[in-house]
């Protein structure tokens, strides 16, 4: 009897990284035509210049480096990296606001340390953070939600890539008629104010539990996030971890006393919460790479988040709160390892 023999591997892996980021984009989809209902067609500007400089920066990079452009530039990391970057922005961010982050994200934080898989920081989150230090002023105008109770004028899709583009608005309007604080920035304010919380979300731009709009956007990234695990590109331990690591302080305190101290909910639906537990700190190459390293990379994530955002001067912290566990993320990774079989 003859018996076929075939040469290793044996056993391919079906995904790669071109299918991966596909997977991603899908699963931010739903929340993306979320945000559009609810602040405009603002997003999809900011995903359409952080794309094009994105791709134009990776292409650069790699012709620098001496590298093959074509495959690169077709596994869609850098447009992943620029979709996430535009989720972080107002909706009303300059143009060449939104091209700098993209272009710091892309060629220092991807391409000075490598290129794709060996990036010691999350490129997108390195992009905004780069711009919260730079701009801060651009990155604090957000739209009041579309919702009923608000009183506010709505920007056309041509009114809002005027803006973007030229940095003018129609005539009459101004940019403090047509843009608000933040739920978490209204929250910060007036709790240093000496207000409570019971005479703060009183505001219409209050929902339930967290930012109204925002609420329905957190529903949508946590749909897609689960996608993402069904589909096992990511793992269950960093979103657990870290949205234990944020809510469970916070539930401390609430319990303490909830007049001064906002609920968990506000914090699992306000913010950047939401995607940087199932989007952003899951990142494969910038997050440990064992379970418990997840584990405790996901909960550092949660816990400075929470630290930033009651103890220090930003309304939120996810951004910060990950680049900083991306520091640590060697030396999880060297006392995590798992005991080889048999020791």
């Amino acid at each position: 009897m003859k018996f076929g023999v075939v040469q290793a591997p044996h056993w391919r892996n079906a995904g790669d990284v071109a299918g991966m980021m596909r997977e991603v984009l899908y699963a931010l989809a739903p929340a993306a035509v979320a945000y559009t209902y609810f602040f405009g067609p603002g997003l999809l500007l900011n995903i359409v210049v952080a794309a094009t400089v994105a791709i134009a920066t990776e292409a650069l990079a790699l012709r620098l480096r001496g590298r093959t452009s074509r495959l690169a530039l077709s596994d869609g990391s850098a447009l992943v990296c620029a979709v996430l970057l535009a989720f972080c922005l107002p909706p009303l961010t300059p143009w060449w606001v939104t091209a700098c982050g993209s272009a710091f994200a892309i060629g220092v934080a991807k391409h000075l340390y490598g290129g794709l898989g060996f990036n010691v920081f999350n490129p997108a989150m390195a992009g905004y953070v780069l711009l919260l230090a730079a701009f801060p002023g651009y990155l604090a105008g957000w739209l009041p939600p579309n919702v009923g109770d608000l009183d506010y004028r709505a920007l056309s899709l041509a009114e809002s890539a005027t803006y973007t583009v030229t940095g003018s608005l129609p005539p009459g309007v101004e940019l403090d008629a047509v843009t608000r604080a933040t739920p978490l920035t209204v929250v910060k304010a007036e709790l240093g104010q000496m207000r409570t919380m019971g005479e703060i979300v009183v505001d219409p731009v209050f929902g339930d539990f967290g930012g109204a709009g925002w609420e329905w956007i957190g529903n949508f990234i946590t749909l897609g996030g689960l996608w993402l695990l069904y589909r096992g590109i990511i793992r269950w331990q960093v979103p657990a971890a870290m949205l234990a690591g944020l809510m469970l302080p916070a539930l401390l305190l609430y319990l303490t006393d909830a007049e001064t101290h906002p609920s968990p909910l506000f914090h699992l639906y306000s913010g950047g919460t939401l995607l940087g537990a199932f989007f952003i700190a899951t990142d494969p190459v910038s997050s440990a790479v064992t379970d418990r390293g997840r584990l405790v990379c996901g909960a550092g994530c949660g816990l400075l988040t929470f630290a930033i955002r009651h103890w220090g001067i930003y309304p939120d912290g996810v951004a910060v709160a990950v680049l900083l566990m991306n520091l640590a993320v060697p030396t999880i990774d060297r006392y995590t390892r798992p005991r080889p079989y048999g020791y």
